[in-house]
């Protein structure tokens, strides 16, 4: 199994995980948070056509996250799979809902070469979640909005090989920032986004020497710096010493094997 990043941030977020077992590979989508233009131009970047994407995965109804998830599904076909609350948030008479896949937390699904694993997280959407994915031999651990991390995270993040963890703001940088008082509460509250230390905090509740790739997530462009992230889970991380990666707002992240 391997992921790359189409980019994390407040300006869209996707990533992209393939799987394969011997002649066959399938390819999912996680989040569209761009226009279908620019979503074909970064999957192409990647290597990939549309045509190739197996399934999309949308974590929430937030614009960074869904995006053209639903013109994108519907012009090229695609299987598109969420909660039901993000999708009564979001529901369009005019899709088609043959290519709707409803899953709630805790509800495992296979597709192809791999098995989806969808866990509930606080943040300010209708019903988010957030994904781990199994190819039968590594696990893959996607987390890129959430306001804080309760045990049922750690749990469903167990014996992941690799992760996609959000960093999204320096505490401090935030405080002192240009950011409105509202946003700011927004941001801060259990309902928000996680802060270096946040992140970090939920590392250290997940770390096992199995882990070998981490990668901070959903950095935000004023409020963060990838060295402070970076410093952040390097500090969890210790002598263990996995591979710690950092997604860009823009470019994301080449293609990283979990293997």
């Amino acid at each position: 199994m391997r992921f790359c990043s189409l980019g994390s941030g407040s300006g869209g977020n996707s990533t992209l995980v393939e799987a394969s077992q011997g002649i066959t590979s399938t390819r999912l989508l996680v989040d569209a948070g761009f226009s279908v233009r620019e979503l074909v131009k970064r999957l192409a970047r990647a290597g990939c056509m549309p045509e190739d994407v197996d399934a999309i995965f949308i974590t929430h109804e937030h614009g960074d996250h869904i995006g053209c998830a639903l013109a994108f599904a519907m012009r090229y076909r695609i299987p598109l799979i969420t909660s039901r609350g993000t999708w009564q948030a979001v529901g369009n008479a005019e899709f088609d809902p043959a290519l709707l896949h409803i899953v709630k937390g805790g509800q495992a699904m296979a597709l192809g070469d791999m098995e989806l694993q969808p866990f509930s997280v606080p943040h300010d959407a209708n019903e988010p979640l957030q994904l781990r994915l199994d190819d039968g031999a590594l696990r893959l651990g996607i987390v890129t909005d959430l306001g804080c991390a309760p045990a049922g995270v750690a749990t469903a993040l167990a014996g992941c090989r690799a992760l996609l963890l959000e960093c999204n703001h320096d505490e401090s940088m935030l405080r002192a920032g240009p950011y409105h008082p509202a946003l700011k509460k927004r941001i801060l509250g259990s309902h928000g986004h996680l802060s270096n230390a946040a992140a970090a905090d939920r590392l250290a509740r997940c770390l096992h020497t199995g882990l070998g790739l981490v990668a901070a997530a959903h950095l935000s462009e004023h409020n963060n710096t990838p060295a402070l992230a970076c410093a952040a889970l390097a500090e969890v991380l210790g002598g263990s010493h996995p591979d710690i990666r950092v997604a860009h707002p823009n470019l994301g992240l080449d293609w990283l094997a979990l293997n």
